[in-house]
């Protein structure tokens, strides 16, 4: 059962990276970009995540951490970059 989960979850997680990715590329404005990269990253937290619940380990816990805050740091200076753009 938890091989199965973990396939499901690899597929779902790979395409919703895939479509972030061609996000990012496509992205007509810097918000449409910002917005895909913060997808991305939530998608590799997810995958991380996932990881430590399939095998069972805490020890990936630091690195969801560390990745939740430049995610979420990232995410509010480009929006303040890019409203002062704007103004």
């Amino acid at each position: 059962m938890i091989v199965v989960l973990a396939v499901v979850l690899t597929v779902l997680l790979s395409t919703t990276a895939l479509l972030a990715l061609a996000r990012i590329y496509r992205g007509p404005s810097l918000l449409d970009r910002v917005i895909a990269a913060d997808l991305l990253l939530a998608t590799m937290l997810g995958a991380v995540g996932a990881e430590a619940a399939v095998n069972r380990h805490a020890t990936t816990l630091p690195v969801l951490v560390v990745l939740s805050l430049l995610g979420f740091v990232g995410s509010v200076a480009l929006v303040r970059f890019a409203a002062r753009e704007e103004s």
